[in-house]
């Protein structure tokens, strides 16, 4: 077939792939270029190409998206960086002859353009076309030869990546391929964050979220054929399809994925920073499969060089083994950046120190390894390629022993052995997951280890009241049928709760704080001082503990309506609940708070008030529980501050969320939050009034300002309640809740307004800003189980 015939050829094909079904073209060409109010899909109609505005936005880009799936979500934006004006609607994006595709503006300025040519004959003007692949691949085609390409998105990431697209680098060529997160939600711009594939060949590959290009913010740990192990919590239910190609002879290491026919996904950076991994089975909408978490600890070096970080305890932060803080100044404040420092010079380093004396000492001298469990690998590891280390852990340690820079060693499954000749940086602990690293110490620090029985009997020696009592571990280990799944009631905010049967009949709660939890003595010892020496008829009774090697217990008075989330949110129990019952609840909580706040011999502040950490007893009278985060204000203080946020989301006032600054009125706002829950029996975090965009305080404040304060009431109910009772426990809620801690009631108030016809002041509208943007950027969220049967204890790092 000669030239001129494949011309027409051609031609007579492109007159075909322009048939366009309302404004849907299926190719760009030189003679038919794209312009606004037509859409490029691809032949499958997966995929669509357009101009597009995002919201609230006054600029105008061409992008690409699922063409039947929503909310829309662009995959690709060809002008990011360069928008038109939003009025400007004459603009197009065309391709010419020679390859290069080229958006202009209404004046036909050259807005965005590929740069990528070929050269062809002056007589093929139509051989060259854009066209959308069912990949949501862009491409400009040569269609002389067999459809060879000049140029495609997929070559250039924006801040998605698409199943059969490739993240990583080329180090022959020098070509890198990384998403860069978009500036905001509604600004396609370059944002500070983007992802890269890490650009050592002679380690492991590790997922890298960087700021500004330069300065680390997260990152993954190394891929071990099936994943990423240092986010336990992505396993190969999200990353089925996923994996890693490399070839060292041509330097070449991509990551890419790709899925069963006919499911779609797309894994972005947000604007914040964050992972997100999306499938739609169905082709009309999206479900989440994985989303990073916003915690502290997953910040890059959170507790400097040799620090460890865990969001299960608090402070988040520790030195590993045989390492101080370098600066104490600074740990007292928070900020544990600066790291930790050895205690004990390795004997390695002081035989090299003294150049004349041999490397090799007695054997009681030489130096040990100490090992950190279910662990994140730090950063800048080195991979042993000389020998096949899979199940070889002696191998291992000797390659680190011998060598006098070696710092920590870890065998990987699916990896082989890792060792580390740097300062050790970005670690964290995890309650599962994770692997085991030995860390190098000086002899002496292997010696000397306290257990953190030792650390609590001291404790307890001191502070501990004598009439506690003192269980023996086998007793609670027959109580409860050796922590039989069969006797677990739930899991507290430090500790997992089982039901317990003493000898003599007696039954008993025990809150378990062991090494499998990952919490630290810290919050036991306050929760064992505290609620020991409280001592009120709406408080939970402590009976007693029990330490054994890293086993630490608490042992509680059994509750046998167990907490009041068991009937409040329960469809079928709710009933139980009259409204005299409530009533007594709510003034019992509140005498409750009120010897905490005022009677007792300290202030106490809470903290993690809320509907699950009230137990009821077999008269239905409740009793606040879960201590571990409360905090003694000791004299005349009414604030405080904390570098450790710690609550329930929907129960922490704004000033604690945002702030870090607690006092008796952090509770106060709590408690009202918790009255207008047992009036209502409506969950406060998981309610949302959408077609009038009201979170659940909005709801009850606007009802109670119409005048409407009944319709709050559970219709469970029916009309079998007090009127009065209910709109002045409405008030008061209110009033609790309201978001300038000034405005709120003291418990003394409120209790005379529950015990009298006193009234209080009107309440103030609230803002709703904590009820509605549960995305806000700033603070950095964590949740980790908090209760036997309800939501999530939120860990924010205060600003």
């Amino acid at each position: 077939m000669q030239l001129g015939s494949v011309t027409l050829f051609f031609l007579f094909i492109f007159s075909l792939l322009l048939s366009q079904h309302g404004a849907e073209v299926y190719n760009i060409t030189p003679s038919h270029p794209l312009s606004e109010g037509e859409t490029l899909v691809s032949p499958g109609l997966i995929f669509e190409l357009g101009f597009f505005s995002p919201n609230s936005s006054g600029n105008k880009y061409v992008g690409i998206w699922h063409k039947d799936i929503f909310p829309r979500k662009v995959v690709w934006v060809a002008n990011r960086d360069k928008p038109i004006a939003f009025i400007d609607t004459l603009a197009s994006l065309r391709v010419d002859s020679n390859g290069s595709l080229e958006l202009v503006d209404g004046k036909q300025n050259s807005v965005w353009s590929t740069n990528v040519t070929i050269q062809v004959s002056s007589s093929n003007t139509s051989l060259v076309a854009a066209v959308l692949s069912d990949d949501g691949n862009f491409v400009v085609k040569d269609v002389i030869g067999a459809g060879e390409s000049i140029w495609q998105s997929f070559h250039h990431p924006g801040d998605t990546l698409l199943p059969n697209m490739m993240l990583g680098y080329d180090i022959k060529n020098r070509k890198s391929r990384f998403l860069t997160a978009w500036k905001s939600e509604s600004d396609p711009s370059s944002g500070i964050y983007t992802i890269t594939l890490g650009r050592r060949t002679d380690r492991p590959a590790q997922m890298i979220v960087w700021i500004n290009g330069s300065i680390p913010f997260r990152r993954t740990g190394p891929w071990d054929k099936s994943k990423f192990i240092g986010i336990p919590d992505m396993d190969y239910r999200y990353l089925s399809g996923f994996k890693l190609d490399e070839n060292a002879e041509e330097g070449t290491k991509y990551f890419s994925f790709n899925l069963p026919e006919k499911t779609l996904a797309y894994v972005d950076l947000s604007s914040q920073g964050k992972i997100k991994h999306m499938r739609s089975e169905n082709g009309r909408n999206w479900s989440l499969k994985y989303e990073s978490q916003q915690n502290p600890c997953n910040i890059y070096g959170a507790c400097g060089a040799y620090g460890v970080c865990s969001v299960s305890r608090s402070p988040i932060c520790k030195c590993l083994k045989g390492f101080v803080p370098k600066s104490d100044h600074e740990w007292s404040k928070g900020d544990w950046t600066g790291g930790c420092v050895r205690k004990t010079e390795l004997f390695c380093e002081r035989q090299t120190n003294k150049k004349s004396v041999p490397l090799q000492g007695k054997k009681d001298d030489n130096d040990g390894f100490w090992k950190i469990i279910r662990a994140k690998v730090p950063d800048y590891y080195q991979y042993i390629t000389s020998l096949d280390l899979e199940d070889n852990f002696n191998d291992c340690k000797l390659q680190c022993l011998n060598n006098c820079s070696c710092l920590a060693y870890a065998l990987v499954n699916n990896i082989g052995c890792l060792v580390w000749y740097k300062d050790l940086i970005d670690i964290q602990q995890f309650s599962k997951g994770g692997v085991d690293i030995y860390i190098r110490l000086a002899r002496r620090e292997l010696e000397s280890t306290p257990t953190s029985r030792d650390i609590l009997r001291e404790y307890i020696g001191k502070h501990g009241p004598s009439e506690l009592l003192i269980y023996d571990f086998g007793t609670i280990l027959t109580a409860t049928d050796n922590f039989s799944i069969t006797n677990k009631l739930g899991q507290g905010g430090f500790g997992l709760v089982y039901k317990g049967i003493l000898q003599n009949g007696k039954e008993i709660v025990v809150k378990r704080l062991s090494s499998s939890t990952g919490q630290g003595i810290e919050e036991f010892k306050n929760e064992m001082l505290l609620i020991s020496n409280l001592q009120h008829k709406n408080l939970v009774r402590m009976m007693g503990y029990c330490v054994k090697e890293d086993e630490k217990l608490l042992v509680y008075e059994f509750m046998p309506n167990k907490s009041l989330d068991t009937f409040l949110f329960d469809p079928m129990r709710r009933g139980e609940l009259d409204w005299d019952r409530r009533f007594n609840i709510i003034q019992g909580i509140a005498r409750g708070l009120l010897y905490l706040h005022h009677d007792s011999y300290v202030k106490v502040i809470h903290r993690d008030l809320k509907v699950s950490n009230i137990l009821l007893d077999e008269k239905m009278n409740p009793k606040i529980s879960d201590f571990g985060l409360a905090r003694i204000v000791e004299g005349t203080h009414c604030l405080e501050n904390t570098q450790k946020v710690v609550g329930t989301r929907g129960y922490m006032s704004p000033e604690y969320a945002m702030g870090g600054i607690f006092s008796e009125k952090s509770d106060v706002y709590s408690f009202g939050v918790l009255v207008l829950e047992i009036i209502s029996s409506k969950k406060n975090n998981n309610f949302f009034l959408y077609e009038k965009q009201l979170g659940f305080l909005a709801h009850a404040w606007n009802f109670w300002s119409e005048g409407k304060g009944l319709e709050l009431v559970d219709e469970v109910l029916g009309d079998s309640y007090s009127s009065s009772e209910v709109l002045k426990c409405v008030h008061i809620g209110l009033l609790c809740a309201q978001d300038n801690a000034a405005d709120r009631p003291t418990m003394k108030d409120i209790a005379l307004m529950l015990s009298s016809e006193k009234d209080g002041p009107q309440p103030k509208r609230p803002v709703f800003i904590l009820q509605n943007s549960v995305s806000h950027p700033q603070p950095q969220y964590e949740h980790i189980n908090s209760s036997m049967n309800e939501a999530t204890i939120t860990v924010i790092e205060g600003r």
